[in-house]
């Protein structure tokens, strides 16, 4: 099929490639000219692992009319929050307004975009055929999850639509995926609902860590149990920092607003509750490590990561940034290292220094805070550490070390949730 993606960041980049490496003949349209030529000179502006190898497959172009050839068109542009807590549809709408002229009115337009419930309605008069296809990505691994999803989802308004869905999804419907048919309304919750489930299902956990914490227990030993529910399950129960990026706050907080418009009270106080509970791990955490170097004059800490999670160089809300961020305007010099994320801290950040390494980041540190559970911290060598750093206490804010190896290394070894060295 000859089909356009309206919106070039990592969403439409991702989807775009995917499409295109099924067969599909694909343009990538977006307003964004330098965005454009660096993709058409197959340079992804973003750290995605697999997207370099793809995106030679797909024909980028700024300018709209571009669409008027396709049999099909995907709406892949960012809905930020607004101020309120609202998701900002602005981008969607002026995205709409510049394809609505070229789209024949045999095409149909598909939105992946994530956007509060009801926007579909308002958008099908403008564009005729509509349905709605929600995106289910995760940072890291966005290749894998558009080439192998674990669902896909076609909310349409004419059942009729369903077969051009399943032609561009063919690949992998032939591979067995499931396929949910449903309404417009139906199809635009499924993203948020998922990140407000996972969302919640972090923040909980939290909550039992900070209760271990002060009690004695052990969460590590807590969650195993846990775990073993098969009611419960044990992917998404790893305490730490909480939930960050550019995704699961952004549309649990829109969710929430959305419900408090529909007169669903409650799924803004859930929300709240929610979104309180997760900012709390931030601030738990930089005042843990405020106590690290307590005294110590002039002190120095060294944050190992910055990206919101390993697999990506996004720091959008990212709880690493936000505990450094913290810790560096209580006093402290603070100096960054990531493996993907420093050109963001050095251009975001003014008040972090940056390194080129772990080693270099911890030169001379009182406090080592490991915020990122990126693998190669995992495998950091703590008795070559120990040998650069003035004081050796670590906070691990992932569960990402070895607590029992940094010990036997003579470090004094914090882990949020588990009893204290």
């Amino acid at each position: 099929m000859r089909i356009s993606v309206v919106g070039t960041g990592y969403l439409g980049a991702t989807h775009a490639a995917c499409l295109a490496a099924w067969g599909h003949e694909v343009v990538g349209i977006d307003r964004d000219r330098d965005r454009i030529a660096s993709l058409r000179a197959g340079r992804v502006p973003f750290h995605e692992p697999g997207l370099d190898e793809l995106i030679g497959g797909v024909r980028f172009a700024d300018d709209p009319a571009e669409v008027a050839g396709c049999d099909l068109h995907f709406l892949c542009v960012g809905t930020p929050q607004a101020a309120d807590g609202s998701a900002d549809l602005s981008a969607l709408d002026e995205a709409v307004a510049a394809i609505a002229p070229h789209v024949r009115p045999e095409s149909l337009v598909v939105g992946k975009s994530t956007v509060p419930v009801g926007t579909a309605s308002t958008l099908a008069p403008r564009l005729g055929r509509l349905a709605w296809n929600p995106e289910f990505l995760r940072e890291g691994s966005a290749v894998h999850d558009t080439l192998h999803p674990d669902r896909l989802v076609f909310g349409v308004q004419d059942p009729d639509d369903v077969a051009d869905l399943r032609a561009v999804y063919a690949v992998p419907i032939d591979e067995g995926v499931p396929v949910v048919t449903t309404d417009l309304p139906t199809a635009e919750l499924a993203k948020v609902s998922a990140n407000l489930l996972l969302a919640t299902r972090l923040s909980v956990v939290n909550v039992l860590a900070e209760v271990c914490e002060r009690s004695g227990a052990d969460v590590a030993d807590l969650v195993e149990v846990l775990g073993l529910d098969e009611r419960i399950g044990a992917r998404m129960l790893t305490p730490g920092l909480g939930y960050g990026g550019g995704c699961l706050p952004k549309d649990s907080r829109a969710f929430g607003h959305r419900g408090r418009e529909l007169g669903v009270e409650e799924a803004r106080r859930l929300v709240d509750v929610v979104d309180d509970i997760n900012l709390h791990q931030r601030s738990r955490a930089a005042e843990t490590a405020m106590a690290l170097v307590d005294g110590v004059s002039e002190p120095t800490v060294a944050v190992l990561g910055a990206a919101f999670k390993p697999g990506t160089d996004d720091i959008r809300d990212s709880p690493a940034v936000d505990v450094a961020r913290r810790v560096a305007a209580a006093g402290p010099r603070v100096v960054v290292y990531d493996p993907w994320a420093n050109r963001h801290v050095r251009h975001h950040e003014p008040l972090l220094a940056v390194a080129d390494d772990a080693e270099r980041a911890c030169e001379g540190a009182d406090a080592v805070l490991v915020l990122t559970d990126w693998p190669e911290f995992r495998d950091l060598d703590p008795d070559r550490l120990r040998r650069v750093v003035r004081r050796p206490r670590v906070l691990d804010g992932r569960h990402a070390i070895d607590a029992a190896k940094w010990r036997a290394a003579d470090w004094q070894v914090t882990v949020l949730g588990r009893p204290r060295s």
